[in-house]
């Protein structure tokens, strides 16, 4: 199996377990959706065959967490993934997280962040950042539940949907550093810090 490095955690609710080629309906559920996916980096999926190409891309982990990861979100009772969560191994750290539409407004994606951040500072990884559309403000909120502060503001030309788009940067240090990720701010040609935020 491509994801036998990560253990699979639980919640209360939840079981966060790592993607198999098994989960692309699962997974052609949540990518198809319009709406759920105007936030997200990449178009929305309508085959089976597009979503075996997402899990073989994106969503398969072949590594142990702090190399970055990506668990399913599943309900305890059902086991099959409703959303995902998950951290870019690169100097970012990104944070990200996706959930399917009928399930918004539940605590879910909370619930399964706290879950895999405590997973993520116990591997030693030494901070995140999240990024969320300034049109988001939902998804910002998250962010600040898990600890996240926020940092700055910038433009991005945003690939592959060629929209610019103004992205609030949050950031946690896990190792007790004082340190600010800086590469977006340094990359915009417009950046700058709200105020009343």
């Amino acid at each position: 199996m491509d994801c036998q490095f990560l253990p699979p955690l639980q919640t209360e609710r939840l079981l966060l377990r790592p993607f198999c080629m098994q989960d692309a309906p699962a997974l052609l559920d949540i990518l198809k959706d319009r709406e759920a996916n105007v936030f997200l980096p990449w178009f929305p999926i309508d085959t089976l065959e597009e979503a075996e190409k997402s899990l073989r891309e994106r969503f398969l982990t072949k590594g142990p967490v702090e190399k970055g990861c990506c668990y399913a979100i599943c309900l305890k009772e059902e086991g099959v993934p409703i959303g995902y969560v998950h951290m870019d191994g690169g100097e970012s750290h990104d944070f990200g997280y996706g959930l399917r539409v009928e399930y918004w407004h539940k605590g879910i994606v909370t619930e399964a962040s706290r879950r895999l951040l405590e997973e993520i500072r116990r591997a030693g990884v030494p901070y995140l950042t999240a990024t969320h559309d300034v049109r988001n403000p939902r998804s910002g909120a998250v962010m600040q539940k898990l600890g996240m502060t926020y940092r700055y503001s910038y433009e991005e030309d945003w690939q592959p949907k060629g929209i610019c788009v103004t992205f609030r940067m949050y950031q946690i240090n896990l190792d007790g550093r004082d340190r600010l990720f800086t590469k977006y701010w340094d990359e915009s040609a417009v950046r700058f810090v709200e105020t009343d935020l």
